[in-house]
């Protein structure tokens, strides 16, 4: 098998004008270690709350219908 090259034609391994000379390594690693909590809604769900604080509402609400329910349980 033949060897494949890790620069270009040039033989320079990277061009001048990507330069991460001054970059961090790592700086958002921990940040995405911790996951999202984006939830994707379906359109018709999405359509029935302006805006995150009454969806918020909404599930507020139902939270406490559902821990009302299993403590009577």
């Amino acid at each position: 098998m033949k060897k494949r090259s890790t620069g270009n034609k040039n033989g320079e391994e990277m061009r001048p004008e990507y330069d991460f000379s001054k970059g961090i390594r790592g700086k958002y690693a921990a940040r995405y270690a911790e996951g999202t909590n984006l939830v994707k809604l379906s359109p018709d769900v999405a359509a029935a709350f302006p805006d995150s604080d009454t969806m918020n509402e909404a599930l507020r609400g139902l939270l406490r219908i559902a821990d009302r329910v299993s403590s009577r349980r």
